[in-house]
């Protein structure tokens, strides 16, 4: 949507400047048209851009966020529909019948690339994603001070105790209907683009909740950058593979949730994509 009102806008404004200058009397518009459309396409991105920075300036991080922002939402969703078509993102989406349409879930998806967030906050507008990220991200230029207004929960990965409270502090966003979590169960990006194994503390959200998991696979976003660079498009996969019911996640560890929930994945991913040595859980935690 962004992207394009910029592109008709840019249209418009090289269109009027040609006609006041006389510029379609003669065959000078030839040329004058598609500069002035690309000086005015880039002028206005800047701006957009302009614009994100200074919604996000006077946000503090040490201010605790108590619920979901909608006007930051739907900036996120916005800007991040926006990168898609920037970067020449085809997407294909499969299996989204099956996606609650009542009721807060937790979506648990394989993680590729840096990308990933912004094609799930992209195709899930409706549902409130609040992501559980690595607490560097907080530090991440803009895109920190967005997560904090959509509820997105830092974790420590390095303390037991600090992600412990993580994983409480998103039990109580979902019990209180605030927003949806969504978590990367893997724990970190795949550096082979294969799917490997789960930490199974955050099953435990969905169990404590009381809320159906939905499982969703990715596949190529790691090939986005390096085909934009090389001017060429990419088919982006997503697949939503299934979703566990809460009925289905009581009296069950969360080891034996994490093999369901892998087993799903990795259907959906093909066996080209999950790594041999990935088991479905590493982790005692239950």
């Amino acid at each position: 949507m962004l992207l394009r009102f910029i592109t008709l806008l840019s249209l418009a404004l090289s269109a009027a400047v040609c006609g006041f200058t006389g510029a379609f009397e003669s065959l000078g518009w030839l040329w004058k048209l598609p500069l002035a459309f690309g000086g005015f396409w880039i002028v206005q991105c800047l701006g957009a851009f302009f614009f994100l920075w200074a919604i996000c300036h006077g946000i503090d991080l040490s201010e605790p966020q108590e619920q979901d922002d909608p006007f930051y939402r739907k900036v996120t969703t916005v800007y991040c529909q926006a990168i898609l078509s920037i970067l020449r993102m085809r997407l294909h989406i499969t299996g989204m019948e099956q996606l609650p349409t009542q009721g807060r879930f937790l979506l648990v998806c394989n993680h590729l690339h840096i990308l990933d967030p912004v094609l799930l906050l992209a195709c899930f507008p409706k549902s409130q994603l609040a992501f559980i990220s690595k607490r560097e991200n907080d530090n991440m230029f803009i895109i920190g001070k967005l997560m904090h207004k959509l509820l997105c929960q830092p974790i420590n990965r390095e303390n037991d105790r600090e992600a412990l409270r993580t994983i409480l502090r998103c039990i109580s966003i979902l019990k209180e209907d605030k927003a949806s979590i969504m978590v990367f169960p893997e724990g970190y990006t795949s550096l082979d683009g294969k799917l490997h194994h789960f930490r199974s503390g955050a099953f435990k959200i969905a169990q404590k909740a009381n809320v159906p998991i939905v499982v969703c696979a990715i596949q190529n976003t790691q090939h986005v950058f390096h085909n934009f660079l090389r001017l060429r498009s990419t088919p982006v996969e997503l697949h939503l593979a299934g979703v566990i019911p809460p009925e289905a996640l009581k009296g069950v560890t969360t080891v034996e949730i994490g093999q369901q929930v892998h087993t799903m994945m990795a259907q959906a991913l093909g066996p080209d994509l999950v790594a041999q040595d990935a088991p479905a859980q590493t982790s005692s935690e239950e």
